[in-house]
């Protein structure tokens, strides 16, 4: 495990949500697992840019390797060399639980009377306050002591120390914590000789799962990451459902019943635009969302460009649907990605520059529709819309391929605080005049659902309508004035799940 460096938190040059990260766990015993590891988690850098890490077991022993950057910032080929198995999981991180610090990278790992265990954590819990409870709670002097460190503030280091602190191996562990667990969470395990993975009750972020030829299996939170390594996608991880994958296949077993909320932002800007969700793929339902969106927010343009590279499905639908020309008018720096580097005073004015550049000679003199996926606080807006009247744009429309984002995400997206989102306080017609845009337009809830395929009730939709279906932070319910029964779905019965009534994972 690496040293902890002295990195600063570079300047974020736009105001895009993120998500909290990616995860990938690979069995394969005759394959170079460290390296599969690492090809997925470049495909699935989008999801976490601020640290990467990988974890490698050899039947004896679990070797972990993490850092604060890019994945192609943290390994290089004597480290993937050297990190030698027959499994490994992999993680890359953005924090929106927890400091952005080396403490927080992960997989996480942790010291059982069982032996060692690893874990990487999409999402975020919840109920993290009643979980610090329980775990204050485990006697220390119980006959297989555990001591419950806490040595970061990330909700990851909470449950690997819960399943570290239960007596018996990591399945039984998981039965007595999983059910226990409320919020997000797609989970990669990993002990010396077995790899795990668990989804939360809601599915409400990714996981999937793919053969690896008859060599071996793989999971990871988009398919997008199956393909880059050749691994055959199988099935989606069902909601509550708990596997394990070792010398004897895949097995499975569910620890909770299943409450469908896959998160709407997962369409909108979250996955690749070449993963399949639901058997659908991602980059097709934002060209229909385009296509819907050119429907409700028309705009008199002679061109319709996109803000890449999230903005270019959408585009391409709305350009379709609106019968207005499609072209590139900005180019995006593809090597622009987290930097430890603060950029000076200068640059720092240059602002989103260092990401995109208007091609003037496209742009110029023409009434343009500029499509984007999302506007929090709209500093990317208003630096794109400045850059395309500099360049000598006639007129600016702004097309938002989601609706307005009105309330914060609890579950792993780092939305802005209530106070900050533009669209809370602000009209169309206001943000207009605030970014500088001839007009906005977004598309409609009830469009963005239709171009998903999805139930209405079956996705996470509360960043835009406010319904939190499943429960949020106490803390953060209080201070939204959000009643407990406004939570929508009522919180799981444990008691109609106990741990005596799952099936041993080697029976199934």
């Amino acid at each position: 495990m690496q040293d902890q460096l002295d990195m600063s938190s570079s300047t974020q040059i736009d105001d895009q949500p993120h998500e909290e990260c990616g995860v990938f766990g690979v069995w394969a015993p005759d394959e170079e697992v460290a390296k599969l590891t690492y090809f997925g988690l470049y495909a699935l850098q989008h999801r976490g840019q601020e640290s990467a890490g990988i974890a490698v077991a050899n039947g004896e022993r679990i070797m972990v390797f993490k850092d604060m950057g890019l994945v192609s910032q943290v390994f290089n080929e004597p480290t993937l060399e050297s990190l030698t198995g027959s499994m490994a999981i992999g993680h890359t991180r953005y924090s929106t639980t927890g400091a952005s610090q080396w403490e927080n990278a992960q997989p996480t790992f942790r010291v059982t009377p069982y032996g060692d265990v690893a874990l990487a954590h999409n999402g975020n819990l919840t109920n993290t306050e009643e979980l610090q409870a329980w775990a204050s709670q485990l006697n220390p002097h119980a006959r297989l002591p555990i001591k419950l460190t806490m040595d970061s503030s990330s909700d990851t280091a909470l449950l690997a120390t819960l399943l570290a602190s239960q007596p018996g191996p990591i399945d039984r562990a998981a039965r007595l914590v999983l059910p226990r667990l409320e919020g997000a969470f797609s989970l990669v395990i990993l002990t010396k000789d077995r790899l795990y993975a668990a989804r939360d009750r809601h599915g409400m972020r990714p996981l999937c799962v793919g053969r690896l030829a008859d060599r071996g299996w793989v999971v990871a939170s988009e398919s997008a990451a199956l393909d880059i390594v050749g691994a055959q996608f199988v099935r989606e991880v069902e909601p509550g459902e708990f596997i394990c994958i070792d010398q004897n296949g895949l097995q499975s077993m569910s620890f909770a019943p299943i409450d469908r909320k896959l998160c709407l932002f997962e369409y909108v800007y979250l996955s690749r635009p070449d993963t399949v969700l639901h058997g659908r793929q991602i980059h097709n339902i934002r060209v229909k969302i385009g296509k819907l969106l050119a429907a409700e927010q028309p705009a008199q343009a002679d061109l319709v460009i996109p803000v890449p590279d999230s903005g270019t499905p959408a585009a391409i639908g709305y350009a379709a649907g609106s019968g207005i020309g499609y072209g590139q008018g900005l180019v995006k720096n593809a090597y622009v990605g987290r930097t430890f580097i603060q950029p000076s005073q200068t640059l720092r004015q240059l602002g989103i520059r260092l990401k995109l550049n208007p091609l003037r000679r496209v742009v110029e003199g023409k009434s343009l529709v500029v499509v984007d996926d999302s506007i929090v606080r709209g500093n990317t807006q208003r630096q794109v819309v400045a850059m395309l009247r500099q360049a000598g744009a006639k007129q600016v429309h702004v097309r938002i391929s989601s609706p307005p984002v009105l309330w914060p995400c609890f579950f792993g997206i780092d939305f802005a605080d209530p106070q900050e989102l533009i669209a809370r306080t602000m009209s169309p017609e206001r943000i207009a005049e605030a970014i500088g845009a001839d007009s906005v337009g977004f598309v409609s809830l009830d469009a963005l659902i239709e171009a998903t395929h999805q139930a209405k009730n079956d996705l996470c939709r509360a960043c835009f309508d406010g319904q939190y279906q499943v429960p949020v932070p106490p803390v953060e319910a209080r201070r939204l004035g959000l009643e407990p029964s406004g939570f929508g779905q009522a919180r799981i019965n444990r008691d109609s799940f106990p741990v005596e009534s799952f099936s041993i994972l080697e029976d199934l």
